[in-house]
């Protein structure tokens, strides 16, 4: 994985006695080294596997001081840190005018991966953690936990060059931690909320049922092209990047590489022909799950006929060849029960 930082900040935001933000700031920029390089290796990575991300554009009526900080940081690279300092004062002002106790480190950088450059803005908590010395004593020590990035937005600088108004240049984690907090961030970048990647997927993933059912295909043809629909996906997701419909067309059939490109034009399917996608709402393109009344039952997609046998009438599962885990857990439980 190649990634290139070219700029990073980082301020501290804690709490006083009356729970109200303060930020302290950073007199410089931090040296870009190979453990800089890493550490936005690892937040590129799990920013992209966060699977619950939102779009948004830059709206005339929010704030206008990240932008504002953003465009005269375009025109002049060496006021980054005069960005970093405006963006951070305003997440204070935002975090205060929406009432919430947020604390932690405030990460801004510029790095490109790939052909991409990219401004990321995440507030990342701490968490301690030990290890023994040489001596067998133990050390303590805190260090940022990326793994648990809630409050995050990236801009795709290469897209928004381009197009201002790029339905997907800016996105953002949508959070566990409930709306309040989706609206907070929106308001400190000062964006609406646009593309919505859940309704693309929704949408995508109807018109390739509507393809399978058009197209002259056997359940195993079916059940492929579903498995590369999802694989490209996925890829695409894990990578940061859209899914391109001619690309997707070309992965479904390689021996009709436009077929569902054509059949959507020709149908008028709503499909975009580049939108971002969230995984999770495409697992049913390779697997049935479900779970009620203390009952939960997941297989992949290809066992439905052979190992897994689905009666409508009398509304049963049968399957053949119990997981050797499950199959362990019912025999003891059975000689047990027995003795």
């Amino acid at each position: 994985m190649s990634v290139d930082v070219f700029q990073l900040t980082i301020h501290y935001l804690e709490l006083d006695e009356q729970q109200a933000p303060q930020i302290r700031e950073p007199q410089a920029l931090v040296p870009t080294n190979a453990q800089v390089c890493h550490l936005l290796e690892q937040l590129h990575l799990s920013y992209n596997g966060k699977p619950a991300k939102g779009y948004a554009r830059f709206s005339e009526e929010k704030s206008p001081l990240v932008q504002d900080s953003l465009e005269q940081w375009l025109q002049q690279p060496e006021d980054f840190l005069q960005l970093a300092k405006t963006a951070a004062a305003e997440l204070v002002r935002q975090l205060t005018e929406h009432q919430l106790a947020e604390s932690g480190y405030l990460l801004i950088s510029h790095y490109r991966y790939l052909a991409t450059d990219y401004l990321l803005l995440c507030l990342l908590g701490s968490k301690e953690h030990f290890s023994v010395t040489a001596e067998l004593d133990l050390a303590a020590a805190k260090h940022l936990d990326i793994a648990r990035m809630q409050l995050a937005a990236r801009i795709d600088l290469t897209e928004y060059q381009l197009n201002r108004n790029h339905p997907h240049a800016i996105s953002f984690i949508r959070g566990r931690a409930g709306r309040k907090v989706a609206d907070f961030f929106l308001d400190f970048l000062g964006c609406a909320e646009g593309s919505d990647a859940k309704e693309n997927s929704k949408q995508m993933l109807s018109s390739v049922e509507e393809y399978l059912s058009a197209a002259e295909f056997d359940p195993t043809e079916k059940n492929q092209v579903r498995q590369q629909v999802y694989q490209y996906c996925e890829e695409q997701s894990k990578q940061g990047q859209d899914v391109v419909l001619k690309e997707l067309s070309e992965a479904m059939d390689p021996d009709d590489q436009h077929g569902f490109l054509h059949y959507c034009a020709e149908q008028q399917l709503a499909v975009a022909e580049q939108f971002p996608v969230e995984v999770k709402s495409l697992k049913t393109l390779v697997k049935f799950s479900g779970a009620g009344a203390g009952v939960s039952v997941s297989f992949e997609q290809k066992h439905l006929g052979e190992r897994v046998v689905y009666d409508p009438q009398q509304d049963t599962l049968t399957i053949r060849g119990v997981p050797p885990n499950l199959k362990d857990q019912l025999q003891r439980f059975f000689a047990t029960a027995q003795s």
